[in-house]
């Protein structure tokens, strides 16, 4: 289709719609307009569809985009340029991105008609949730890093918002608080960037950026002593670490599970956390200039592994799901570090899908059973089994099980991690990237099987009614005994859908997702071949398309990509032989480690012939229970004892110094100021300059008033005396 405006806005202005039509008017809306969010994600679905189908199904070559532009405000005069452009970059990331995130967004509102039903913040929750979507979308949207900031902050209220919608829960406020502030100091950094490179450009778009890089304009460049390349790269990624919860500005995520299941579902799969990732994607050339993609790697490494220790110990099915995204990130994270684009950007999608699935799954126990201790359910499958269906899928993909999704994408990173990290003749302490990330996947497998086993295996330790009569949301309220679940709408199909497409054969275009089974064809493995690092070349001298008129951009010219048949990425690479071997290398450790953490999983929680570590290593446990200590030293000794201390010692400068000298000793100066020139007015200008005219002019007018008094007399004796004194003068 041609494309305008018309047809591209429609993605992000009908959530904004829903979400000013629900503040306003919700409450006399039916269902408080619940169904009216959920209708403007399903056209926001609708359009990303077209762009999804026009750009990934051949119509456009992997190198084609869409620019248009439209500007802001122009402050501009003379030789002197002050203007801010606007606009949206459409190419094959955000064709794609655009369709998960309104995808997965339609079904979780889908999913919270039901869930939400009842809930006193039920009309609160449906004013927020489009408008976090809407955030999400205008920032895949963008075609610059100003306005991708103004969405990653409508995103950050939003969090703030729906973490503490039950506000008169504590510590569900406590939790929107740490996440507000915790994401701020990543934010910051991110303006940092964001201005560092507006003043060397004086432009923030990704084509100029892009094109800034092909001709060198960033060399020579240096802020602070750093090059700005690098100063740059190292700001973004550090407001991508607070976005992506990665190590140590990872601790907002674990306690954003306090709000509502599906709020958490939508920040922890298809929004906010994947913001980080998406700007790391989009300012890869920059972070390759900057040399900082082994430093990204090792953070990456770090959350992946850590959060994975931790996600053992839980007990809470929602903290495991917590956990499991920050280790799921890291992965990500290690993709964009170890150059695997391609891979990690797949896995930004997969694990979409099925960390959605999850949460919701999550939820659909939580809400069946009023329950989300682990320890205290098992053998729910019987009860519930279409959510064990779908959280059995997902759980198959988030351990790297062949033939699911996960695998897929997860192995790919690993294979590129293992290359960078043994192969590539990086430094020899770069070998800690792929020994984490290969440790991190056998712990994913081992603790998703540990809460699925917990969960819907074993006795059932909750009261229950086997007769089950009757579902619906209202039964859910009226006791603690579990129903059994039957088929609906709003409660499975989301799960449903979101479980068919853990299928690996969806993004691999093969089924086992190692080239071993060809479902479709290698030439149909459509993600491999259409998603690649930005060639910044390409961008010098980029037109920019009007944003009214309709996309007239040749295509002719443009090259499709080729699927490469031994490497299987878009073009020849001079490692592909050492490339390809760790690739296999990779795919069968990641198998056996991930049916190793089944197996043992399965060992010590089913046949329970392995009694649990906890007890032989008290120490460990208390340290992961503690989550290494983070919140303690976040809390305890940064803020209380560093910011707090600092805080006061900032007061008593404030108060001490500041004040009482330069406030209160202004003060005491103007006062001295006030009296002298108090005294001047009263003395100087009142009675010397105002009074002492008046009477020297009285004096004067008496003496006047003495020499014309007007009687003859006076002036005969006065002219007698001026005669004889004229004669003595004389002498005569």
């Amino acid at each position: 289709m041609e494309y305008t405006v018309w047809n591209i806005a429609p993605i992000f202005l009908a959530p904004v719609l829903a979400f000013v039509i629900n503040a306003f008017f919700g409450r006399k809306l039916p269902r408080n307009g619940d169904w009216l969010s959920t209708l403007s994600i399903f056209i926001s679905f609708i359009f990303s569809a077209r762009i999804f189908g026009d750009f990934v199904f051949g119509k456009f070559a992997t190198d084609y985009f869409i620019h248009k532009t439209f500007t802001w405000f122009d402050l501009s005069y003379g030789a002197n340029i002050w203007k801010v452009d606007m606009g949206i970059f459409i190419d094959n990331m955000t064709a794609i991105m655009l369709l998960m995130v309104s995808g997965v967004a339609f079904l979780i509102h889908l999913f919270s008609t039901w869930y939400m039903d009842h809930d006193e913040k039920h009309g609160r929750f449906f004013t927020f949730l489009p408008l976090f979507t809407s955030a999400m979308l205008g920032m895949v949207l963008s075609d610059n890093l100003f306005s991708l900031f103004i969405f990653w902050e409508i995103m950050g209220f939003c969090s703030y918002s729906l973490i503490g919608i039950y506000v008169k829960k504590e510590k569900a406020g406590d939790a929107s608080l740490k996440a507000f502030m915790t994401t701020r100091v990543g934010d910051v950094f991110l303006l940092l960037g964001i201005v560092a490179i507006w003043m060397a450009l004086g432009s923030v778009t990704y084509v100029d950026i892009y094109a800034a890089i092909a001709e060198g304009k960033f060399a020579g460049q240096s802020v602070i002593g750093i090059s700005l390349a690098t100063f740059a790269a190292l700001c973004i990624f550090l407001g991508a670490m607070g976005k992506s919860a990665q190590f140590p500005l990872h601790v907002w995520l674990p306690d954003a599970m306090m709000g509502p299941t599906p709020g958490s579902a939508l920040i922890h799969a298809a929004t906010m956390v994947t913001a980080g990732v998406w700007i790391s994607l989009r300012m890869y050339p920059l972070m390759v200039l900057g040399d900082i993609t082994w430093f990204i790697a090792v953070i990456g490494a770090i959350t992946a592994f850590g959060a994975a220790t931790i996600a053992m110990v839980q007990t809470d099915i929602k903290a495991v799901l917590a956990y499991s995204t920050l280790s799921q990130l890291g992965y990500m994270m290690i993709g964009v570090g170890v150059g695997s684009y391609n891979a990690a950007f797949m896995h930004v999608i997969t694990h979409a899908v099925f960390k959605a699935c999850l949460f919701l799954s999550a939820g659909s126990v939580i809400h069946s059973v009023h329950e989300q201790e682990m320890p205290k359910l098992g053998g729910l499958r019987k009860y519930l089994p279409y959510t064990h269906f779908a959280m059995m899928c997902c759980t198959l993909a988030i351990a790297g099980i062949p033939f699911f999704s996960g695998f897929v994408s997860k192995d790919r990173i690993l294979g590129d991690a293992l290359f960078y990290g043994f192969m590539s003749g990086q430094n020899p302490l770069l070998a800690i990237v792929p020994i984490l990330g290969f440790a991190g996947a056998g712990l994913t497998a081992f603790y998703m099987f540990r809460m699925m086993f917990l969960t819907f295996y074993g006795e059932n330790k909750q009261h229950h009614d086997d007769h089950g009569h009757g579902h619906g949301h209202g039964d859910h309220a009226h006791g603690h005994d579990i129903h059994h679940e039957h088929l609906d709408a709003r409660q499975n199909v989301p799960l449903l859908i979101l479980a068919v497409f853990t299928l690996g054969f969806w993004f691999a275009g093969n089924l086992t997702g190692q080239d071993g089974i060809a479902v479709f064809g290698k030439k149909n493995e459509w993600f491999k071949i259409l998603v690649e690092a930005p060639k910044v070349e390409k961008f010098v001298n980029s037109p920019r398309q009007p944003w009214s008129s309709v996309d007239s951009k040749p295509e002719a010219h443009l090259e499709h990509a080729h699927y490469h048949h031994q490497t299987g990425y878009a073009g020849p690479n001079p490692d592909e032989h050492k490339l390809h071997s760790a690739h296999v290398i990779g795919a069968i450790l990641s198998i056996i480690i991930a049916f190793s953490g089944v197996l043992i999983a399965f060992l010590m929680y089913i046949k329970k012939s392995i009694k649990p570590l906890a007890s032989k290593f008290p120490g460990f446990t208390t340290t992961l229970q503690n989550k290494y200590y983070f919140d303690n030293f976040y809390i305890d000794v940064l803020i209380k004892k560093g910011l707090l201390a600092f805080n006061r010692g900032l007061a008593w400068f404030d108060m001490g110094i500041y004040d009482r000298f330069a406030v209160d000793g202004w003060a005491w100066v103007n006062r001295q100021l006030y009296r002298a020139s108090k005294w001047f007015d009263n003395v100087v200008v009142d009675a010397i300059g105002v009074d002492g005219t008046g009477v020297a002019v009285n004096l004067f007018n008496l003496v006047l008033r003495i020499v014309q008094s007007g009687k003859i007399q006076f002036y005969f004796i006065m002219l007698v005396m001026v005669l004889a004194s004229y004669i003595w003068t004389l002498k005569v």
